[in-house]
């Protein structure tokens, strides 16, 4: 196997300590530092003793005595590995850091962080709710970018372009909207964004200037927090309970400050994946109206609604102009291909153009005219079913497993749809632990606590299962109440 980099390692003939124990004390220094990550292929004997200058033996007992001790494993034909069983101690290290932070400063970015780092191969990632990207129809992905790459030559279509992005994927996107989510709007009211993080990060630019009230729930989607925060807004929060934002506490919020603007997630709540009732959704709308503030409605997986159809969104009501409605394709398809939308008024839609002539100046034309082509053939909608069927299994799945191997340490609401799961921690049971314990099992959670605007510690867990397979999510809940039971 060839090993790309070579491993530097310092012997001291005058230290005392037998060279092959030095080799073997560095290797394991290494390993903990997080240098080494487990699987990581380690250089082969006559390789590293030429490279020491020491007797080939000498290397070789050192990884005898590191393979006894569980630090390295060998396979035959490959070579000697990093054992995949160690926990990931970068990982460990992270996860420290980021408590601490998190206890000293609620307006760090130490939450996004954390929410969306890189979890090695041999970990189950149990994420805030991504899709599985080992669903994407490569092949018919890989054919509509050939036929936009080779067609448009002629036509310039692949130079520079509007702003707001290609006319066909705004109509497209206007149309599926009108259709299936009971919005009027045509493509001067529809702006592309690399996902739904950019529209939000778009409209808190639009919106609000500098000391500006912004108003979010206490448990909210960090970014879209900080997206505000990064426009010089000032942060309020109100209380959500089983049936959405309370919209009492927001009242009185309103009558004490002048409200610009409220961020929420009506559909399925991010993170405790609630259905805000209709009653909510009316008072919500009636309150913008009186106090004169905008809504920004993030609909960041409208299409995973497993118990009924979905409910339509704020933005498809009379609203005055007084929603702006973010919605995403990347969980569709894949984050990776970075399509996202913005819908509001035209002369909203407008300004929007301007700041991504500041940042960005247009979109990928290829990426938005290949999703505009899926959409109108129609490979989209049948992605949708494919999946939606793979991810109401997976959700079944999870949610039998919680109940058989988890229910003597959390309880939950079943929720109607999206990707993950709000677990709520029995009283005494210690999060912090829990989350460490899990680490060293190569399992990763989110605690509720990233999600609090006051970050104050939440006793809960959001457990994403878009992205694990029924192997993947069997063995990681083994795992996972392996890892509650070592709290007692």
């Amino acid at each position: 196997m060839l090993r790309s980099w070579s491993l530097n390692l310092t012997i001291t003939h005058t230290s005392g300590l037998a060279v092959y124990l030095q080799i073997a004390q560095q290797i394991i220094d290494e390993i903990q530092r997080g240098r080494l990550a487990p699987s990581t292929a380690m250089p082969g004997t006559r390789d590293l003793s030429e490279k020491l200058k020491v007797n080939r033996k000498t290397v070789v007992l050192a990884y005898d005595e590191l393979i006894a001790q569980g630090w390295l494993t060998t396979q035959s034909r490959r070579g000697t590995f990093v054992s995949a069983d160690l926990p990931n101690f970068t990982a460990l290290e992270s996860a420290s850091q980021v408590n601490d932070k998190i206890a000293s400063s609620s307006e760090d970015t130490t939450g996004t962080q954390t929410l969306y780092q890189t979890s090695s191969a041999s970990t189950i990632d149990f994420n805030d709710g991504i899709p599985d990207t080992r669903l994407i129809p490569c092949d018919t992905l890989s054919r509509a970018f050939r036929h936009i790459l080779l067609g448009p030559k002629k036509a310039n279509k692949l130079g520079y372009g509007d702003p707001r992005g290609s006319i066909a994927l705004r109509q497209a996107i206007a149309t599926m909207l009108n259709m299936e989510r009971g919005l009027n709007v045509d493509e001067n009211k529809v702006c592309t964004t690399r996902g739904s993080q950019m529209g939000i990060f778009l409209a808190a630019r639009v919106l609000t200037k500098h000391d500006d009230y912004v108003v979010v729930e206490d448990l909210s989607y960090p970014p879209a927090r900080e997206a505000f925060q990064s426009c010089g807004a000032k942060i309020l929060t109100v209380g959500q309970d089983k049936y959405g934002i309370d919209v009492v506490a927001l009242e009185k919020l309103c009558r004490k400050f002048p409200i610009k603007a409220i961020y929420v997630t009506p559909h399925h709540q991010f993170p405790t994946t609630v259905i805000m009732t209709a009653e909510r959704r009316l008072k919500l709308l009636m309150l913008a109206k009186q106090y004169d503030f905008t809504i920004v409605e993030d609909d960041y997986d409208h299409e995973f609604h497993f118990s009924h159809r979905p409910v339509f969104p704020l933005a498809s009501t009379n609203h005055g102009d007084r929603v702006i409605y973010v919605g995403s394709l990347s969980k569709v398809l894949a984050p990776g291909l970075r399509v996202g939308y913005l819908v509001a008024s035209k002369a909203f839609i407008d300004q929007c153009a301007h700041e991504v002539m500041l940042i960005d100046r247009q979109g990928n034309s290829i990426t938005e005219l290949v999703v505009a082509e899926l959409m109108i053939s129609g490979e989209i909608k049948r992605h949708i079913r494919r999946t939606f069927k793979i991810y109401n299994e997976r959700r079944n799945v999870l949610m039998n497993l919680v109940n058989s191997q988890l229910s003597d340490f959390v309880n939950f609401d079943e929720p109607s749809g999206g990707l993950a799961f709000w677990l709520r921690l029995n009283h005494g049971l210690n999060i912090n632990e829990i989350e460490k314990n899990a680490l060293n099992k190569n399992v990763r959670i989110l605690p509720g606590t990233l999600f609090s605007a006051s970050s104050q510690e939440v006793h809960a867990i959001r457990l994403g299962f878009g992205s694990l397979d029924v192997k993947e999510l069997s063995l990681g809940i083994r795992k996972l109440r392996d890892a509650f039971c070592e709290k007692g």
